[in-house]
């Protein structure tokens, strides 16, 4: 073999992972535009069915969703812990189909996807944090985005994980701020954060999952000690800021969703923290009560454990 078929042959064995990898991530942007240009009805089915699969696959997050779902609800028998994860799976699968629409479609076909009921008038400025928890559903920095020029809404900003997929990072950050919006890193922006709001505008905080222990109490979670972390009650201190919960959940025919904002919650934030937290907790409980096969049960809300017990996954 001539070195110039050696260095050929070495340069396809060390390129052919990047360009496989290149082609997945640009199939997946090209399926996300195709899901996008589709009726409504059909992504809803399609997500149905993709859930619906899903949901019939042994596998670690299947286990995940059942295993929160007893410990949230230990009086439930089997069967009826197996219809709320199928359901469960089912809405998921709608959630992760309506992405198209949600990263790359266009405000109307947002806003036609959800209605807003507010009980504050969003228009004024106030130092506002919003607290938008994790139901399956449609992400609520992007819905008040998508919205906010017709009706006259301040920016919004919400904070962001990064993903391991730079390809994807990059474009999910662009995609989620194409109507205006800000996305900021959730690492170490606590100053960006005070400043969005001392300009009037929303911020949006997601603080239902466990994040570490970091700056974070145990307090009860269905009665359960959970990891929590206290970033909305320390952040609107510090602001001023008043706290509305922001729940966005399937309306009772499921053709689409309504993103309900709550009037400020009362004497929140306190000077105690812990309190605040579990004050938080009480809250999600009552919301996920009313809505159990939405919430999103396939992440590992009590992985982190008091004094050393072990985790339940």
């Amino acid at each position: 073999m001539t070195l110039s078929h050696s260095l050929a042959k070495a340069y396809f064995v060390t390129t052919k992972p990047i360009l496989i990898k290149a082609a997945l991530n640009y199939a997946g942007v090209g399926f996300l535009a195709l899901l996008s240009a589709l009726p409504y009805r059909l992504v809803v089915l399609f997500g149905y069915g993709l859930g619906a699969i899903a949901a019939r696959i042994p596998g670690k997050r299947n286990r995940v969703v059942k295993t929160n779902l007893r410990l949230c609800f230990p009086q439930l028998s089997n069967s009826e812990i197996d219809a709320i994860a199928n359901d469960h799976w089912k809405l998921l699968g709608r959630s992760i189909a309506e992405r198209g629409i949600i990263w790359l479609g266009s405000a109307q076909a947002v806003s036609n996807m959800i209605e807003v009921r507010s009980a504050v008038d969003l228009r004024d400025q106030k130092p506002r944090i919003l607290v938008n928890m994790h139901f399956t559903g449609i992400e609520g920095s992007i819905v008040i985005s998508a919205l906010a020029a017709e009706r006259g809404w301040p920016r919004t900003s919400g904070l962001f994980q990064r993903m391991k997929n730079s390809f994807f990072n990059q474009r999910i950050i662009r995609w989620r701020n194409r109507f205006g919006g800000n996305a900021i890193d959730r690492q170490g922006n606590l100053l960006a954060l005070i400043r969005e709001i001392r300009k009037g505008n929303l911020i949006i905080l997601a603080p239902d999952l466990d994040l570490g222990l970091r700056d974070s109490v145990f307090v009860p979670f269905f009665g359960i000690p959970t990891n929590t972390i206290t970033a909305v009650s320390r952040l609107a201190l510090i602001a001023q800021a008043e706290v509305c919960m922001m729940v966005t959940t399937l309306l009772p025919d499921r053709s689409r969703y309504c993103c309900a904002i709550s009037k400020p919650i009362d004497g929140f934030p306190s000077e105690d923290a812990i309190a605040d937290a579990a004050r938080l907790n009480a809250i999600y409980e009552a919301e996920i009560r009313q809505h159990v096969a939405e919430y999103y049960w396939v992440h590992k809300r009590f992985k982190n454990r008091p004094n050393g017990q072990a985790s339940p996954y």
